[in-house]
């Protein structure tokens, strides 16, 4: 056990720092000057532009050497200063993300978790359902196919555009004042709601496509056969198969993430839901190094603690995993 830890711990660490390198190294190598859009906006008639320019140079270590800002950048990070957005200066970037994360917070885990467990029931009830299998799958196989940004215009032109029923914008209306009364809240789910359907339906089909399958697998092995066989009722060889099924669905949640991760980018920005994703998406356009950098490590953190949140539920759900780390530790 502590080995098994010790070794995907190294892992993650490995593949946080290449993932820190590469998060400093890309926004460097894009196209423009950040500088020159932050004094595009700051700039007015009768300011000495040179002299302006050397000041947020300097402020934003961006008159140093690469080394020296790689360097810098690590201190900062090891200390939990992110620095401080071009964008929206002179905000602070961890301000700027922990403005974002509640927002994705109540749109991602209510869409991953929810449609895990109603993709997976089903895709089993598909499996054992002829009538289920032929009427409810090949929606669920066009839908799990479908791109999320696809589902996103479309579910947005249809409820928000051509009935005008939901918003297609913002997390809320721009009168209401953020806040736990009944108001704001309904204002929010009114928002919400779109942005998780388009990740829900395109999540719950592929479980459910996923399931299926493996669920028929199942049925068709040799210990369901050997319990027809004895007489077993077919209630107790669903549940069999049901749990058999669910082990690689539980893996298939790291598998995933990162698909499901591009998924949500794709879908805020459809939305202007500002989430992490279109905090990005904003950030690259204005190209704005510190925010960029701090929204890529929010995502790279998440990403690492969830596959190793998944391993260990594995790890605990699969006797056979559980049985081998004994062993090696014997």
């Amino acid at each position: 056990m502590k080995r098994f830890l010790k070794k995907k711990l190294i892992i993650y660490l490995v593949t946080i720092v290449f993932a820190v390198t590469l998060n400093w190294l890309i926004p460097r190598l894009m196209p423009g000057d950040p500088i020159s859009i932050l004094l595009s906006r700051l700039g007015g008639p009768g300011t000495d532009q040179a002299q302006i320019e050397s000041f947020f140079r300097r402020s934003f270590q961006l008159d140093r050497p690469w080394y020296e800002q790689y360097l810098n950048y690590w201190k900062s990070l090891l200390t939990g200063d992110l620095g401080v957005s071009i964008y929206l200066y002179p905000k602070p970037v961890a301000a700027v993300i922990g403005d974002a994360i509640p927002y994705d917070l109540l749109l991602m885990f209510p869409a991953i978790l929810g449609s895990w467990f109603i993709g997976n029931r089903v895709g089993a009830l598909a499996a054992h359902s002829r009538k289920t299998d032929s009427r409810v799958m090949p929606l669920l196989y066009a839908l799990s196919a479908a791109p999320y940004f696809w589902l996103a215009v479309l579910l947005a032109w249809f409820f928000g555009i051509l009935l005008g029923i939901t918003p297609v914008q913002g997390a809320s209306s721009i009168f209401i004042l953020p806040s736990l009364t009944p108001a704001y809240i309904l204002d929010f789910l009114h928002h919400w709601l779109l942005p998780f359907l388009s990740l829900f339906i395109v999540m719950a089909g592929q479980w459910a496509v996923g399931m299926r399958n493996l669920v028929l697998y199942e049925r068709g092995s040799d210990y369901s056969r050997y319990l027809k066989s004895l007489g077993a009722s077919s209630k107790l060889i669903r549940r069999y198969t049901y749990r058999n099924a669910l082990l690689p669905q539980v893996s298939g949640l790291s598998i995933r993430l990162g698909q499901f991760l591009a998924g949500v980018v794709a879908t805020e920005i459809v939305f202007s839901y500002p989430g992490l994703g279109y905090l990005l998406y904003r950030a690259i356009l204005n190209q704005d190094y510190f925010l960029i950098q701090g929204c890529f490590l929010f995502i790279v953190l998440f990403m690492v603690t969830a596959n190793l949140v998944v391993d260990l539920i594995y790890m605990l759900l699969d006797p056979r995993v559980r049985m081998s780390l004994t062993g090696e530790e014997a």
